[in-house]
Parts: C-alpha cells; sequence; structure tokens
C-alpha cells in the first residue's frame, strides 16, 4: 500500500518525534556498557536479533517509499545494536577489542548488502502490483523485533524478578518513542473518525445516487461549484490550474481573432490591389 501523503500535522510531528526516539535509544546503553566495561544482563541474541531486524524493517520502509526519518530509523538502529553487540563480546565474554570490532563491521557491511540486494529485487516486483513481498518482508521483522525481547526476561527470571545491566535512560526513550508512536497512530485514526461522522449524509447521498465520495467530489470540481469537503489544494497545485486555464483562455481568444481575420479577408472584393484595400 502507498504512505499517505495527507497526514495530520499533529500525527505527523508525533511520528516525527517517536521515530527520532527510537533512532537514538541506544546510545545511553551504549555509553554506560562502555563507562562501566560491564554488560551483565544485557543478552547478545537480544541486540543481534534486533540488528537483524532492522534489515527487513530498512527494506519493507524504502519500497513503501516511507518519509525520509522512517527510512533512516532502522538504519540507526541496526548500526547501534550492532554496536552494542559487539560491546557484549568484548566484556561478558573476554572478546579482543579488534576481534570484537572486525566482527561488528563484518555483520554490518553483510547486513547492509542483503539489505540492498533485497531492494532492489523486491522494489521490482512491488511496483508491478504484487504487495506480497513487502507484506511477508515486514511480518519477517516483527518477529525479529518480538523475539529480540525475550532473552531479557530469561534474565530477569534468573535473578529472581532483579532487572541488571540495561539503561533505564534507554528504557525511557524507548517506550517514549511507541509512545509519542501510539499518539502518532490515534490521531490518524481520530481524524479520519471525525471525517466519517462529518461526511456521513454526504456519502449516504452519494450511494444512493450510485455513486462513489471521490466521484460526487469530481463533480463538484467539474461543475465549479463549492464542494464543503474538497481536498485543499497546495499553492502549487493552484498555480499549475491557473496557469492551465490561462494558457487555455488565450488560446481561445487567438483561436477567435484568426477566426475574424479570415472572415474579414474573404468579404474584400476580388482584384482590388492590397494597397487600396488598406
Amino acid at each position: 500500500m502507498a504512505p499517505q501523503t495527507d497526514i495530520p500535522v499533529a500525527a505527523n510531528v508525533l511520528g516525527t518525534i517517536g521515530t527520532i526516539l527510537w533512532c537514538i535509544q541506544l546510545i545511553p546503553q551504549i555509553w554506560t556498557n562502555w563507562r562501566t566495561k560491564k554488560t551483565d544482563g544485557l543478552p547478545a541474541s537480544m541486540m543481534f536479533l534486533w540488528a537483524a531486524c532492522a534489515v527487513p524493517f530498512g527494506v519493507y520502509a524504502i519500497i513503501q517509499n516511507f518519509n525520509i526519518p522512517i527510512q533512516v530509523q532502522p538504519q540507526c538502529f541496526g548500526v547501534l545494536s550492532i554496536v552494542a553487540w559487539a560491546q557484549i563480546l568484548m566484556y561478558s565474554y573476554n572478546w579482543a577489542t579488534w576481534k570484537a570490532t572486525a566482527l561488528g563491521l563484518a555483520v554490518t557491511l553483510a547486513f547492509g548488502g542483503l539489505e540492498a540486494a533485497l531492494i532492489l529485487t523486491l522494489r521490482v516486483i512491488y511496483e508491478r502490483g504484487n504487495e506480497t513481498p513487502p507484506l511477508v518482508v515486514g511480518v519477517i521483522a516483527s518477529i525479529l523485533l518480538a523475539g529480540g525481547l525475550v532473552p531479557p526476561y530469561g534474565e530477569i527470571w534468573k535473578r529472581r524478578g532483579r532487572v541488571v545491566g540495561i539503561n533505564w535512560v534507554f528504557l525511557s526513550m524507548d517506550c517514549s518513542g511507541a509512545f509519542f508512536s501510539l499518539m502518532a497512530l490515534l490521531g490518524i485514526f481520530a481524524s479520519h473518525l471525525v471525517w466519517l461522522l462529518r461526511t456521513r449524509k454526504v456519502r449516504r447521498e452519494a450511494k444512493a445516487a450510485g455513486k462513489t465520495f471521490d466521484e460526487l467530489a469530481a463533480e463538484y470540481e467539474e461543475k465549479g461549484e463549492h464542494f464543503k469537503f474538497a481536498e485543499r489544494k497546495s499553492k502549487s497545485k493552484k498555480n499549475n490550474s491557473s496557469d492551465l486555464e490561462a494558457a487555455g483562455s488565450d488560446s481561445s481568444n487567438n483561436e477567435a481573432s484568426s477566426r475574424e481575420q479570415s472572415d474579414a479577408e474573404k468579404q474584400q472584393p476580388a482584384g482590388i490591389p492590397e494597397h487600396v484595400r488598406s
């Protein structure tokens, strides 16, 4: 499905805030890991699954041509997850720094190459009208993301409910990102619900006439009549419409002038020199 082009301003702002928070949410966790040189209670499988889920999420966002913040968010999230995963290898599994760094870079390049290959392959299929590939990719991304949330509960169970090693600022930013994104979705939902209530009579009349709401709106536009629920046009569209109307008017005037001149020439008597006619 195509991304929405007319999103309420409040929903757009809230969604952008949520996306920004999700882009940088792991930075406090990475800082804590580096400062304390400990990652006890932070599962490596959690970070790796989150890094892996960024690939299908990125593919889904780019194929669907979502706005730039949503396309960038999975990339930031994936890279930061790999950084945190490499830290866990260093601090919890005593890997050498160069070894963990090299593996992190290798995984980043592999995931980046896989994402690029999937985008180039699936975009062609999607543009042909087949929406199954992005749907499957989105489902896989959601499963990987949810799977990454399971390992921390094993750590919590092991410590009888105590949460260790997870930065609370990171948790707060994660929850805030979810909250703002949820508010954005609720804003879109509420906006459409209000629209349905306001247009119920018009839609009922259109249905009785065997027409859709869009067909009824198009008829009003063709007649040049005001329609209360017509789409608002941007200034560029209005200017383009005005230019087209002006061009059409000039063309009509030129045609009328040419016809008048032709008729006048036909009415002049034959055989009279041009300089006498003038």
